[in-house]
């Protein structure tokens, strides 16, 4: 009898291959999953037809057998993105930018993706486009002498569901894992596994496995970590933020994740528009969000320790290791910010 995942529907019983499940090592479903003229997208197993997004997943029965499970995300929540930033270069100034939509999602954005760039002398700096290592769409500018401003205006379209929960979802062994996601189990420049692995299996070590872990993780850290802008500090790490219990967004996921990876689940950075939308107006000014994503049940999930809900309208920019991967700017000299305006609306 087959397990149903997630409470998801299990997909016409012709698709499911009475294969041992540990040796699909979770890549044949791209064999043999199609729906209508549909094509799968074998980098994070997913398909797309006009606004439905058929989410693939994997489920395995008591006798180790593989099945088929999807569920389909309208994506009718329309929401305003953009920004505007304006500061001063004393000097021409190589910089890298990350400041557009991953584009693992950009086929949802209304217009094609351009940065306005406006300068003291009207030169219109070119932009040479590439990918990172990690697939976060960047761009190069020689920036000129003196103030620029860059502005981003698009509307993208979002499931108007909150991020669903998926409290079945098991946590791999860590001789199952795909190669891909190793590295993400190891320490990083803002994430010391080495340092919190006594404290990580102190606190966590008696906690369900898989889901129920990552979500006592995400308690622990919302609860013991005192959220403020003044504790912003771009040197603090997941261990720093652990002694001081104060930080912010980046700080709360550093940490959360850096205890997931101490606990044997991949976990990776990752930082895009998050608007107080659905859900009561804060009064701070908006900003780019935080969060992180871990690796259970076969596919990847958004956990986010600073707000530690499930939200609507999370929009990924970038991922990483940690913030030294998605850093909006990387600059080869010196820059003064003067203004910094971020916006997230629901239409």
């Amino acid at each position: 009898m087959l397990r149903h995942c997630c409470g998801w529907k299990v997909h016409d019983p012709k698709v499911i291959e009475r294969f041992p499940a540990k040796a699909i090592r979770y890549f044949s479903i791209r064999k043999f999953v199609r729906q209508g003229n549909a094509l799968l997208i074998s980098n994070n197993r997913r398909l797309l037809t006009n606004k439905i997004q058929v989410s693939v997943d994997l489920c395995f029965t008591t006798r180790g057998y593989l099945a088929i499970c999807t569920k389909q995300e309208t994506f009718n929540l329309q929401i305003r993105i953009g920004f505007k930033m304006t500061f001063v270069t004393p000097s021409p100034t190589p910089i890298l930018m990350l400041l557009y939509v991953h584009p693992e999602i950009g086929r949802y954005l209304r217009n094609p993706e351009s940065v306005d760039i406006e300068t003291e002398d009207g030169a219109k700096p070119a932009v040479e486009m590439y990918l990172d290592a990690f697939g976060n769409q960047c761009g190069r500018i020689l920036a000129p002498t003196g103030r620029i401003t860059l502005r981003y205006d698009n509307t993208i379209e979002r499931s108007d569901e909150p991020e669903p929960v998926f409290a079945d979802a098991c946590q791999h062994p860590v001789e199952d894992l795909p190669v891909e996601t190793l590295q993400f189990l190891l320490p990083s420049r803002y994430c010391e596994v080495d340092l919190l692995a006594n404290e990580a299996w102190r606190l966590f070590g008696n906690s369900q496995t898989g889901w129920s872990r990552v979500q006592a993780i995400c308690d622990w850290v919302n609860s013991h970590v005192e959220f403020g802008y003044p504790h912003a500090n771009p040197m603090a790490t997941a261990y720093g933020t652990f002694l001081s219990g104060k930080g912010v967004c980046r700080d709360f996921n550093h940490l959360a994740l850096t205890f997931c990876r101490c606990m044997n689940i991949p976990a990776r950075y990752a930082t895009g528009y998050l608007g107080d939308i659905r859900v009561p107006r804060s009064n701070s000014p908006e900003d780019f969000s935080a969060y992180f994503e871990v690796f259970l049940g076969g596919q990847w999930h958004v956990f986010d320790a600073r707000n530690n809900t499930r939200r609507f309208g999370r929009t990924l920019m970038a991922r990483g290791r940690d913030a030294a991967d998605t850093a909006l700017f990387t600059s080869y000299n010196q820059m003064l910010f003067e203004d910094f305006v971020v916006w997230t609306d629901e239409i």
